[in-house]
């Protein structure tokens, strides 16, 4: 077991699973440029973190994350290299969690907006208690919520997008999961035991196909059809060369468990 502490997120990690929390509650958690560096660092150090073989994404406080913060922004009104520089580096955050060799699950209790619900779209699975919202509300105030749109627009229908972009309205967790935003919805009490026992069931397999099928999985998206086949086929064929894929099939013919070698 390892963990690591600073003021903004904390890293603690066992079992194979790696949990991030957001740990500014008192500033709802707000994707800050420094806050943004602090996630931009420790995604950097778990690509090549042999311990850790999936990711929980979680916040202290009522709020998982109420996206930028406007007083920040406020403050540098006048720098538009700033606000480029804060959205890049939050594009920046949002890719490193789609590109991470590992799958990352976001626990979500309470409030995700803006950037925070594009946090939330950015992960490869997510969980969330019963009492959680999701917005992209940046359109009553005046900013449109663009770069979280890119998240949102790949994870819901196309007009359900459209309707939380152009109106700002929150939406429930029942409906954040029927329109695909997250996964399951559960219980607060029960939100944990959901997301770990998850995390363990994926923690389980091999980290090497963990990795070849979550790169091969986003890159096929954007793909026509017959392209994505053909890429698949190759992808799958060089999987088979892979230690792990043949001592699977062996141990699954061989009526036993695998041991994985993670290559």
């Amino acid at each position: 077991m390892t963990q690591t502490t600073n003021t903004l997120v904390q890293k603690h990690t066992e079992g194979g699973i790696t949990t991030l929390t957001l740990s500014q509650p008192e500033q709802r958690n707000s994707l800050s440029m420094a806050m943004l560096d602090a996630l931009s660092e420790v995604f950097t150090a778990l690509e090549s973190d042999d311990e850790t073989r999936v990711v929980v994404l979680a916040a202290e406080g009522k709020v998982f994350c109420a996206g930028h913060d406007l007083r920040e922004i406020r403050s540098q009104f006048d720098s538009h290299e700033f606000q480029l520089a804060l959205f890049r580096q939050c594009s920046k955050v949002m890719q490193q969690i789609v590109n991470l060799p590992k799958p990352v699950i976001a626990r979500v209790a309470g409030v995700a907006t803006a950037a925070g619900c594009q946090l939330v779209a950015s992960c490869d699975l997510a969980v969330a208690e019963s009492g959680a919202r999701f917005a992209t509300p940046g359109v009553n105030i005046g900013l449109f919520c663009s770069t979280p749109m890119v998240a949102l627009s790949r994870n819901v229908p196309r007009k359900h997008a459209m309707e939380m972009l152009l109106t700002g309205e929150m939406i429930d967790a029942g409906r954040a999961e029927r329109l695909g935003l997250v996964n399951r919805v559960v219980a607060a009490e029960e939100l944990d035991g959901t997301v770990y026992q998850m995390a363990a069931t994926i923690a389980g397999k091999s980290g090497h196909a963990l990795k070849v099928g979550k790169a091969a999985f986003y890159r096929q998206l954007e793909m026509p059809l017959s392209e994505a086949y053909e890429y698949t086929a190759e992808v799958m064929a060089g999987n088979m060369k892979a230690v792990d894929a043949q001592e699977g099939i062996s141990a699954f013919l061989d009526k036993r468990d695998p041991q994985w070698q993670d290559k």
